[in-house]
């Protein structure tokens, strides 16, 4: 099967777009403050700070390669960039990333030094991988029990790439 590659540019995240894969934290004296809620179905919830490097992930010209999706059906995660630029992309838990009407829902967001984000339960998500040559430190809150709950699809095995954009 030959590879189609779907190009997506990484844009901002606001709460607005990025409301169908979960919420991003607010100031406490925000009104908005306390209406997204942590889910740890294993009543596990764990702390710890994450990296991801730039060797991990192939390069495409100006954009870094997306060839799988994970996720995570027990538990919200919430991630932190702490240093550099970064891009993720995400699908809606309820979506099949296999399909093309799956992939359709694919979005890319660019995540600045400090811009913090919370997954819904079963959220699709890839990355957060950096920009430039540094790897990216990331403060993440995840369940403990996480590798036992990390499914994953393979969008290669379905004849797509996705090539993520920073700008």
């Amino acid at each position: 099967m030959a590879e189609a590659t779907r190009r997506l540019v990484a844009g901002p995240v606001t709460a607005e777009a990025w409301a169908p894969f979960g919420w991003v934290p607010v100031a406490d004296t925000d009104p908005a403050d306390g209406s997204g809620r942590l889910e740890y179905e294993w009543g596990d919830p764990h702390v710890n700070v994450i990296s991801h490097a730039p060797d991990e992930v192939d390069r495409d010209g100006d954009g870094l390669v997306c060839d799988r999706m994970y996720r995570h059906d027990t538990h919200t995660q919430v991630l932190l960039a702490l240093n550099v630029p970064s891009v993720l992309a995400v699908a809606p838990a309820d979506v099949d990333v296999s399909t093309e009407a799956g992939l359709d829902t694919v979005h890319a967001f660019r995540l600045e030094k400090l811009d913090a984000v919370v997954l819904h339960r079963g959220t699709w998500h890839w990355g957060p991988f950096p920009l430039g040559d540094e790897p990216v430190l990331l403060f993440n809150v995840q369940g403990l029990g996480y590798a036992r709950d990390n499914a994953s699809a393979d969008l290669t095995s379905h004849g797509v790439r996705l090539l993520i954009v920073g700008d």
